[in-house]
């Protein structure tokens, strides 16, 4: 005799729920940066002033707030170059990786527990292979993803919705942000440290031109991991051609 599985629609309510709920989250936080005084805090002298209020705290402040800010789908690269302004190149560095961390893992755990459901029952046959890749070389694909510049906060959400392991998607997460966290926070510490000095003629020093070049070389970083990437495996599945 056949079973019904009555516990089915309940299921997919349950899916199209969290769904919602998730939808409504990002469209929210996307709205609240846009018509809200939120914006008017992002700018180096009004946080400045907000983390020396905070004092030793000031560092785990800005962790908190890069990684609420990833999570609202403020652009990093404006959140990185905040923190380099305000720390300096090195612990802009360090302060901007742990951020990034926090916000990239809160946001792919939202991404899991709301969206993964419903996700899943929208994966017919043809997608299914492509889920279970991705599952399987889940390290390979993030990282590949992160050095190629893939949209950050996207793919945070994004991710969740896959098969991934969150071992997988955090240690990928955790290598491939550190070349383009470095250079990046190098580049705009190095210029603030000339700005505050007044020193102009570090302008023409060694260190001004190591960012620079650092920062120029960043552009072609997609670039080269396709290439040697197209060249040691063509059919792998996190070659975007």
């Amino acid at each position: 005799m056949e079973t019904i599985d009555t516990g089915r629609p309940q299921r997919r309510t349950k899916a199209l729920v969290k769904a919602a709920v998730l939808a409504v989250f990002v469209i929210a936080a996307i709205l609240a940066v846009r018509f809200t005084p939120v914006k008017n805090y992002l700018t180096v002298e009004a946080l400045g002033h907000f983390l020396d209020s905070a004092g030793l705290w000031a560092p785990l402040v800005f962790i908190t707030i890069y990684a609420v800010g990833v999570c609202l789908f403020l652009p990093g690269t404006l959140l990185t170059g905040l923190g380099a302004a305000i720390f300096g190149a090195y612990w802009g560095f360090v302060y901007v990786w742990f951020g990034a961390m926090a916000g990239a893992s809160a946001a792919f755990l939202i991404g899991r527990t709301l969206g993964r459901e419903f996700a899943a029952s929208l994966i017919g046959d043809r997608l299914k292979k492509y889920d279970a890749a991705i599952e399987r070389n889940g390290f390979a694909t993030v990282l590949y993803l992160r050095l190629v510049y893939f949209p950050f906060t996207p793919m945070n959400f994004g991710m969740g919705l896959t098969r991934v392991h969150f071992r997988d998607y955090f240690s990928g997460t955790a290598l491939g942000i550190i070349v383009g966290t470095f250079i990046f926070t190098f580049f705009i510490g190095t210029l603030k440290d000339v700005w505050t000095t007044g020193n102009w003629g570090e302008l023409i020093s060694a260190r001004v031109f190591f960012s620079i070049a650092l920062f120029v070389f960043s552009f072609f970083i997609p670039k080269i991991i396709k290439k040697i990437k197209k060249a040691a495996d063509p059919s792998s599945p996190v070659n975007p051609s």
